[in-house]
């Protein structure tokens, strides 16, 4: 199943996250995909704020990994730019968190397809303006995202 939304502004991209965020459980694995600046961590901030987490949310490019909120539903944000081979994937911490209790956001997902479950939500972020955003979903028999309107 694929949906796409068309968002105007970084209010609009936060608004339609957190109804998707809403609707996430632990166990869920997003994987991104877009060029910088195509607005993967405005997104992440408001799938946190679906999940009813307001925490401050900020790129998790230097550090590679940001945890928001607490188990039993917490957001683990992944930053895989750098991540070129196996080895240096198990530096990130990517596999000493508890996916059971855990929402992994994975940007640059695309550097470890081979990591990541074959249930991952795939959500691409596309710059067609300053501000507009084109996003995609698809989740193979996630009919759980299609009632969400923007």
């Amino acid at each position: 199943m694929a949906l796409q939304w068309v968002t105007y502004s970084p209010e609009e991209t936060i608004a339609l996250a957190e109804q998707i965020g809403r609707q996430l459980q632990a166990g869920d694995v997003l994987a991104y995909r877009g060029d910088l600046g195509a607005g993967k961590t405005t997104f992440t901030r408001g799938l946190a704020l679906g999940m009813g987490i307001d925490d401050l949310v900020t790129s998790p490019t230097f550090a590679l990994v940001h945890c928001y909120g607490q188990p039993p539903l917490q957001l683990v944000h992944f930053d895989m730019y750098r991540i070129d081979s196996e080895e240096e994937l198990e530096t990130t911490g990517f596999y000493d968190h508890r996916p059971e209790e855990s929402v992994f956001a994975v940007e640059w997902s695309e550097h470890i397809p081979n990591a990541l479950p074959p249930h991952t939500i795939q959500i691409r972020l596309e710059r067609l303006g300053d501000t507009e955003r084109r996003i995609t979903l698809t989740a193979e028999g996630e009919e759980r995202f299609a009632d969400i309107r923007h």
